[in-house]
């Protein structure tokens, strides 16, 4: 089974902490695939159970680049419904629009008709994974808990 972890990272952030969350995918004995938004593919999209994308805020919003494959993929639409999705955001302030970054992300899963989640709830049980610049120890540890969340639903599905 395999879970596509999605990102735009300019400075490096999102990136950081797509991986903490792809390895939170492995642990399931799941396949993490790991894509920046200029490598991904459309069969990354069909070939997935689920998908987990992420982005830096930007004006309280997903980064132009994530928002194009969103975009350039909706002829997908109909093989993406019932699929898992979720979101995770970087933000360089405590008070940065990071959690209307993610649902916008999470917006763009609902029109593909995918089944949304947020983390769980020994994170923070709120829309998804976010930290403030370069992820901490509890963002590190709450991306690892989302990526195996995101893993185990989509086996029981």
């Amino acid at each position: 089974m395999q879970i596509l972890i999605l990102y735009y990272s300019k400075g490096g952030n999102t990136k950081k902490l797509a991986e903490e969350i792809a390895k939170g995918v492995s642990s399931t004995g799941a396949e993490a695939v790991l894509r920046a938004t200029e490598d991904v593919s459309k069969d990354d999209f069909r070939n997935s159970k689920g998908i987990i994308a992420g982005s830096p805020v930007y004006f309280g919003v997903m980064a132009a680049q994530l928002k194009k494959v969103f975009d350039d993929f909706v002829s997908l639409r109909r093989e993406m419904e019932n699929k898992v999705g979720a979101a995770f955001a970087t933000g360089n302030h405590h008070t940065g629009g990071k959690e209307t970054t993610i649902l916008s992300i999470l917006q763009c899963m609902m029109i593909y008709g995918m089944i949304i989640v947020g983390d769980p709830m020994d994170a923070s049980g709120h829309y998804g994974v976010a930290c403030c610049k370069e992820p901490d120890e509890t963002a590190i540890q709450d991306g690892f808990k989302l990526g195996k969340r995101v893993a185990d639903l989509c086996a029981k599905l």
